[in-house]
């Protein structure tokens, strides 16, 4: 008996500084999504559009919108950046927490003002996006390969928790700002976020701090990849290097057709639009290339550094294949949004909450009260089930039918559509299972993908591998404003019409369609796709 106790594997224990960054991430995540779901319904109604027509105010918003989720999600490049060169994480992120209360300040008080008021959606982006790669890759770091069997757990806690701020802000604020104005709406989430700084803050004594690299590693992603585009074979040529160049080329061609305005260019596409699209030909081009000649980088750097690299842009690859959902999901609070003000409250109905909810915005609510439940659903019920009836819910499998799932909220979301263009009367309530496939698609995508970008990339590259996870959800509001763009074309319009439907109800299916076929796509890719492993190894 006492031989088999002393042989038994110590017990893993949670590390006990994971709920101050818990903590921290609620009370941020309050303030994100209290802002950010009365954005839309804010500039529709504001000062701020005063210069639109107002027909054309809800698209005005929708864009603006969208652009600033660009942002928020394009940040990310330069906090992982930092992060891992300079200033390690807990440093970047306390940092960039300070910016972010500045710009929650900027929106209480120039909510009337349009210079400010854009001021401070650039700065709550930029925090906002300055964190976003660090926080969860941080909660990661306090784990390693005796207690990795929790981080799981952690990390579908932390989504919970994320939710859990999310639903109060997504249910109150809407009324903050139609009974107090938008001061005090904009002005709690201010709050929240300097609260949250504050308990990320009295946590600093008890976390693991991975050093930064300083770039001083030889074997970085940047270095390798260099090294292969650079690198000369004995009777080759550099293949490789001239697909990375060309990306490289057509970027500067894309960003001076916006500078210049050529007559071919798209009249509706802007700095925001250009240069996402920029980004992304180089990210295509360049990822390209490196894979082309990444064999060359061995025997220069070590081999497990060459195959990270591999690692990562086959990752990036999956990443890619997800921003089709991203561009459905952010629509909830733009598009779902402008649809639930065209529909009927039923607050003739004995069930509806009358007390409580009086308008559409506040709909949102139910995206992170269904998380909150679905995540234990899922663990607790579902997976188990189909373990047992020997489907493996592995995560590359519950992230594709995540996007799937996200392609039948909109076919939801289109009928609805076609019954408020019909002219009846249509009850918000039906709102309700779209919200519903759309979550369900979010916790297989979203919640699985925090543990499955942490575990995918080497200590190293952790950082990078995250930014590039978040800027899926960059190019899928880029789809979106490509979109809005491409339907504001007279021959666009004009064809549209003849199919029947209205334009809203028209892009509700393009983009289920969109989804199914990013799902279809990312099944093919993930059949072939290698897990790996990187935590951290046991301390010594």
């Amino acid at each position: 008996m006492t031989t088999i106790a002393a042989d038994a594997p110590p017990r893993a224990r949670l590390p006990r500084q994971v709920p101050y960054i818990i903590g921290n991430e609620a009370c941020e995540r309050f303030s994100f999504y209290g802002m950010r779901n009365i954005l839309v319904q804010f500039l529709i109604s504001s000062v701020i559009l005063a210069y639109v027509p107002e027909g054309e105010r809800e698209g005005a918003a929708k864009d603006i919108f969208h652009s600033f989720v660009i942002g928020v999600y394009f940040f990310p490049l330069l906090g992982g950046w930092l992060s891992d060169r300079f200033f390690g994480k807990y440093n970047t992120v306390l940092w960039f927490s300070l910016v972010y209360c500045a710009g929650h300040a900027c929106l209480a008080l120039f909510d009337d003002n349009r210079q400010g008021f854009y001021t401070g959606l650039f700065l709550i982006a930029l925090g906002s996006g300055g964190i976003k790669p660090l926080v969860v890759s941080f909660v990661g770091d306090q784990f390693d390969q005796s207690n990795k069997s929790l981080a799981k757990i952690v990390f579908d806690f932390f989504y919970w928790t994320i939710n859990f701020g999310s639903f109060f802000a997504s249910l109150l604020m809407p009324l903050f700002l139609r009974n107090y104005g938008p001061a005090v709406a904009f002005g709690i989430p201010g709050v929240l976020m300097f609260i949250a700084t504050l308990i990320f803050w009295l946590g600093r004594k008890q976390y693991v701090r991975v050093p930064p690299t300083r770039g001083e590693d030889p074997d970085s992603f940047y270095n390798v990849a260099r090294t292969a585009l650079t690198s000369q074979a004995a009777g080759q040529g550099r293949p490789g290097l001239a697909v990375a160049i060309a990306g490289g080329v057509l970027a500067v061609a894309i960003l001076l057709c916006w500078a210049l305005r050529p007559a071919f260019w798209p009249e509706d596409f802007g700095f925001v639009i250009s240069a996402c699209v920029a980004l992304g030909v180089l990210i295509a081009f360049g990822g390209i290339g490196v894979s082309m000649q990444l064999e060359r980088a061995r025997g220069r750097h070590a081999d497990a550094a060459v195959d990270s690299v591999r690692a990562v842009l086959r990752i990036i690859i999956v990443f890619a294949l997800t921003t089709p959902f991203w561009s459905l999901f952010d629509q909830k609070a733009s598009t779902w949004v402008i649809q639930g003000k065209a529909m009927t409250v039923p607050h003739d109905q004995w069930w509806w909450p009358s007390f409580l909810v009086k308008e559409a915005g506040q709909m949102q609510a139910l995206n992170p009260l269904l998380v909150m439940l679905i995540i234990p659903f899922n663990n607790i019920v579902l997976y188990p089930a189909l373990r047992r009836m020997g489907w493996e819910p592995s995560a590359l499998r519950r992230m594709g039918w995540g996007i799937a799932f996200s392609g039948f909220a909109w076919i939801g979301a289109g009928l609805i559509q076609l019954s408020i263009d019909s002219g009846a009367s249509t009850s918000l309530a039906w709102q309700m299972l779209p919200y519903l496939l759309l979550t369900f698609g979010e916790v297989l995508v979203s919640a699985t993908a925090l543990e499955f970008a942490y575990s995918q990339a080497t200590q190293g590259m952790k950082g990078i591998i995250m930014a590039f996870w978040y800027l899926a959800s960059t190019f899928g509001s880029l789809w979106v404003l490509m979109t809005n763009a491409a339907v504001r074309n007279d021959g666009v319009t004009t064809w549209i019409a003849g199919t029947g439907y209205s334009e809203n109800a028209f892009l509700m299916f393009f983009f289920a369609a969109f989804a199914f076929a990013a799902a279809a796509a990312f099944a093919l890719y993930a059949r072939n796709y290698r897990m790996q492993d990187n935590y951290r190894p046991v301390a010594a």
